[in-house]
């Protein structure tokens, strides 16, 4: 699959963490670098994500803030 996201970072899955709606997943990219994504339950489940799954971070916006 191709896609136009152009911040596409590989990872492995660290924690997942299941909410009630709502499912937090931390992904270790680039070493000790970490994302972590809130995604839909449903997704996460969907997606049977675990910890030592190999994943793709896509990152989509239309804001991006940096601080110094």
């Amino acid at each position: 699959m191709q896609l136009s996201t152009r911040n596409q970072l590989k990872g492995k899955v660290t924690d997942v963490q299941l909410g009630g709606i709502m499912a937090e997943v931390t992904v270790e990219v680039s070493g000790q670098q970490t994302v972590v994504a809130a995604i839909t339950r449903r997704s996460a489940e969907q997606l049977a994500l675990a910890a030592g799954d190999e994943v793709t971070v896509l990152i989509k916006a239309t804001e991006v803030m940096l601080g110094k």
